[in-house]
């Protein structure tokens, strides 16, 4: 189990949102948690269809695997999703996904609850402030602790492995890593 889920919404094999979920996660190992990074590449996320099963069932119908993630993310203390920025918004599987993890934690034992963390978005030019935003919007309706940094949690990045490029951003990505670790371990206190 591990104490911080990192979810990456890109297509990518090699992808610059991994790249920099790689770095979040070493920040948040060297304040003494444990990370997993999880990806939504090749999967086929459906669209939460509002069938409130979930309610009964205690997991979501669509059987696309995201049931699996799920059950991580509720084991876990804190949550980054990241998204890499298509046509200036989030991709659609991401935000499909993180419906569907509102919908189930909101219908069952409300597992986001207290759960510490925020979102990232990796651009080559711009959307990254419109992306976060929409991504943001699954932490305070599921009583979520959305941490800071010194600036937006976005990096900059084109081609394959040009992410740590962006020393700002990944300087931005570290302290946000820092603080999800510090306010973790602070609760646990």
């Amino acid at each position: 189990m591990a104490d911080v889920i990192l979810l990456s919404g890109s297509p990518r094999k090699n992808s610059n949102t991994v790249e920099v979920l790689e770095v979040c996660a070493d920040e948040i190992e060297k304040n003494g948690l444990s990370t997993e990074i999880l990806n939504l590449r090749g999967m086929q996320i459906q669209s939460c269809i509002a069938c409130n099963k979930c309610i009964e069932e205690g997991n979501c119908v669509l059987k696309d695997g995201l049931d699996e993630i799920i059950e991580k993310i509720r084991k876990a203390d804190g949550f980054i999703p990241a998204a890499p920025v298509y046509f200036g918004t989030a991709r659609g599987d991401i935000m499909a996904a993180l419906q569907r993890i509102g919908k189930v934690s909101r219908g069952t034992d409300q597992f986001l609850s207290w759960m510490v963390g925020g979102p990232i978005a990796v651009a080559r030019r711009g959307g990254q402030t419109l992306t976060l935003q929409e991504m943001a919007m699954v932490f305070p309706i599921n009583n979520m602790i959305m941490v800071g940094s010194n600036y937006w949690n976005m990096v900059f990045a084109l081609e394959e492995g040009t992410a740590s490029e962006d020393e700002e951003g990944i300087g931005t990505i570290k302290l946000f890593a820092e603080n999800v670790a510090k306010l973790i371990n602070k609760i646990r206190d």
